[in-house]
């Protein structure tokens, strides 16, 4: 009976183990979909690889569920310093109550993290191709960003769990389209379209909003798919699978006369 019993206490805590575990990558991999557009963006204006950025966000904010994400926008976990004149926060980090850098949006972090690295310290990262992201990974860690001794091997560790050299080799095309912003004016913005997205995304038309079980809802129509419906509505990919309880890896499309729910 002992044996029997303890068989199953190890089972319950693998099981745990596994659903935890499940539950970290599904959370990284929402982080990626939700802030790699401005990883890009930000790649192409400042000459840092978006693979670093997001491997750095993910490992500084634990993908963007840290207090200091949550409650101060700072993805990147960069302390006040002489320089800074903005919001401040105080954390408990190497020191007790130490002085963090506090953002009103997260966009705002990646601009301010792309350029403290513009810092004189750093300036031999910008020898470096965007595409060699080990060679950017072992030189922050060498230029002192973070104290950690396995900090190069933890963010090349992310970077080829969920490929995000992907990002910084031109395997993510850059497109501008036209949508409609919220006072029905015609404007550009930038998207950034992978192979699964590309092709499948209609001339612009409106749905009706209906609302269903509390939530704004759309029906869907001939040719729809999912992702061209988040695109008329303004969403991320992300958000339109939790909305309607899709798989990544869902290439199912809505037929004529679902209900799709864009909202929470």
């Amino acid at each position: 009976m002992r044996k029997k019993g303890l068989f199953f206490t190890v089972l319950l805590l693998l099981s745990t183990f596994a659903l935890t575990a499940q539950k970290k990558i599904q959370t990284n991999i929402d982080y990626i979909e939700k802030y790699s557009l401005i990883a890009v963006k930000k790649m192409n204006e400042h000459g840092i690889p978006a693979s670093i950025t997001l491997a750095q966000g993910i490992l500084e904010s634990g993908a963007g569920e840290s207090e200091l994400a949550q409650k101060s926008n700072n993805h990147f976990g960069i302390k006040c310093h002489n320089d800074w004149s903005g919001e401040r926060v105080y954390h408990d980090d190497d020191k007790k109550g130490e002085c963090f850098r506090k953002y009103k949006r997260p966009e705002d972090s990646y601009e301010d993290h792309s350029k403290f690295l513009k810092k004189p310290r750093y300036e031999k990262l910008f020898q470096l191709k965007t595409t060699d992201y080990k060679g950017w990974a072992k030189g922050l860690k060498e230029c002192g960003y973070a104290t950690a001794p396995d900090y190069a091997q933890k963010l090349i560790g992310l970077i080829e769990t969920y490929e995000l050299y992907k990002y910084d080799n031109g395997e993510i095309q850059v497109e501008e389209k036209i949508l409609p912003n919220e006072n029905n004016i015609i404007a550009p913005r930038t998207e950034y379209l992978t192979e699964s997205t590309m092709g499948v995304i209609p001339a612009y038309r409106t749905h009706k909003v209906i609302s269903s079980e509390g939530r704004k809802a759309v029906i869907a129509e001939s040719g729809d798919s999912y992702y061209s419906i988040a695109e008329e509505f303004d969403l991320r990919k992300w958000q339109i699978r939790r909305y309607n309880k899709l798989k990544r890896k869902n290439r199912i499309q809505p037929t004529a006369g679902d209900t799709i729910f864009i909202s929470k």
